[in-house]
Order: C-alpha cells, then sequence, then structure tokens
C-alpha cells in the first residue's frame, strides 16, 4: 500500500537513543478497508480506493450505502483513492493498519490547515509592521504603501495583503517515521504536519 489516511492525535516528545528529545505528531493510521479496486479497463486507470473512519448508517446516502455493501464494510466517514503496488492483489474489505510504514521511513502527510479567518499582514506574511515613534499613531500593523502613483496607476496581482489565513490544502515532504505502536495504529512523526487534532490527513511513504 502506498499510503493510508489517518487521524491527527496531537503533538507530544520521545527521547532518541542519545537522550534528546524529539518533537512528534501522534497519527492514528487506519484501520482503513479497501472499497473499490480502479482497472483501466473498467475506469480508465489503476487506482485503489481505501475508507477510513465511522459513519451512521442513517447519515449515508442510498448510492454509498450500495458502495460500501458491494465492498463488504461498514459505512466510512473517507474515502481517498492511492497509488496500486504493481503486482499486488487487492481484495474488496482487505484491511490495511500503521504495520505498512516502518521506522525510519520517509513519509509526506497532507491535510488542510487551520484556519484563521481574515488576518492582517503581520500575521499572514510576517510584515514587520511601522515605526513605533516619529509621529506614528494609528496604523502600527498596517502594511503601507502598495504601489505606485500615476504609473502602473494600479496594484500588482499576488501584492502580499490582509485577507483570509489557512484553511488550505497543505502538504509536507521527508518527516520522519520515529516510532510505531501497532497496537493503537499510532505512528509517531517528527516534526509538525497541517491541521488541528482530530483532523484527518493522508500519509503517503
Amino acid at each position: 500500500m502506498r499510503g493510508l489516511i489517518a487521524k491527527k492525535m496531537g503533538m507530544s516528545q520521545v527521547f532518541d537513543e542519545n537522550g534528546f528529545a524529539v518533537p512528534v505528531t501522534i497519527l492514528q493510521a487506519g484501520p482503513c478497508r479497501v472499497t473499490q479496486v480502479k482497472t483501466i479497463d473498467n475506469d480508465g486507470y489503476d487506482a485503489v480506493q481505501i475508507a477510513y473512519g465511522n459513519k451512521k448508517d442513517k447519515n449515508t446516502n442510498k448510492p454509498l450505502k450500495g458502495h460500501f455493501k458491494k465492498a463488504g464494510v461498514k459505512p466510512a466517514s473517507f474515502l481517498v483513492e492511492f497509488d496500486v503496488v504493481p503486482g499486488f492483489d487487492y481484495k474488496l474489505g482487505q484491511v490495511f493498519n500503521s504495520s505498512i510504514f516502518k521506522q525510519g521511513d520517509l513519509v509526506k502527510v497532507t491535510g488542510t490547515s487551520k484556519g484563521r479567518g481574515f488576518s492582517g499582514v503581520m500575521k499572514r506574511h510576517g510584515f514587520g509592521g511601522g515605526p513605533k515613534t516619529h509621529g506614528q499613531r494609528e496604523h502600527p500593523r498596517s502594511a503601507g504603501s502598495i504601489g505606485q502613483a500615476s504609473d502602473p496607476s494600479r496594484v500588482f496581482k499576488g501584492m502580499k495583503m490582509a485577507g483570509q489565513y489557512g484553511n488550505k490544502k497543505k502538504t509536507v515532504e521527508n518527516l520522519k517515521v520515529v516510532k510505531i505502536d501497532l497496537e493503537n495504529n499510532y505512528i509517531f512523526i517528527k516534526g509538525a504536519v497541517p491541521g488541528s487534532n482530530n483532523g484527518m490527513v493522508i500519509v503517503n511513504k
């Protein structure tokens, strides 16, 4: 399996063999169940679709109920497709968990970053702000000049300004798997990953 759907449990720290504290993010990777195996003949491309989480039957629409019933799995909250491993025989209902990873693996994690609403330029872009003295009064956190005067008489596209901050799809690459807890399906990844606690992320090898 190329990757799994996981839930971000939170951050902690572990100690390596030299006694140094390593900041880690704990992800509950799986169990994920195979709900569909796509092929070039039937779908035009090869992929394997897996499901994660539990969803109440009353909150599942009829097309998805039939889809899950055909795979022989209970309704799930999340469906994600992954590339197939050549030569591997995928079966409907097959379960994958954190055992597909091993300590020392490098993974990339994709998630939705925390939404911070409409934010100013200092928080959104790291601007330094205006001067604190020399007549400065009511604009210590403003952006300042955003362009020229009569030429070009417009603001260029991409100008860093205040606006919506966060709530975007983000991917962090080359994160190291520090530890694996097979009993709880936890994988401990060095560093931070996008999203809030209990948010869903996709972990790829």
